[in-house]
């Protein structure tokens, strides 16, 4: 019997795909708008950060 190796839980790097940008534009937006509809502090805070991680990515993309 062969091997078999399964592809459940393995993680497609970002880079790899041609749209990249947009997704990224899409995740960097989608955090924005989440952060800014949220009173509480620290998830308003979580929110931005990782759009900020984002944002510097494009930056860096670009």
């Amino acid at each position: 019997m062969e091997n078999q190796y399964c592809k459940v839980g393995s993680v497609t790097p970002i880079a790899a795909n041609r749209n990249m940008i947009h997704i990224l534009e899409y995740q960097y937006q989608n955090f924005l708008d989440k952060a800014s509809d949220i009173n509480d502090a620290r998830l308003v805070e979580f929110f931005e950060q990782k759009a900020n991680k984002i944002k510097r990515v494009l930056e860096n993309l670009v």
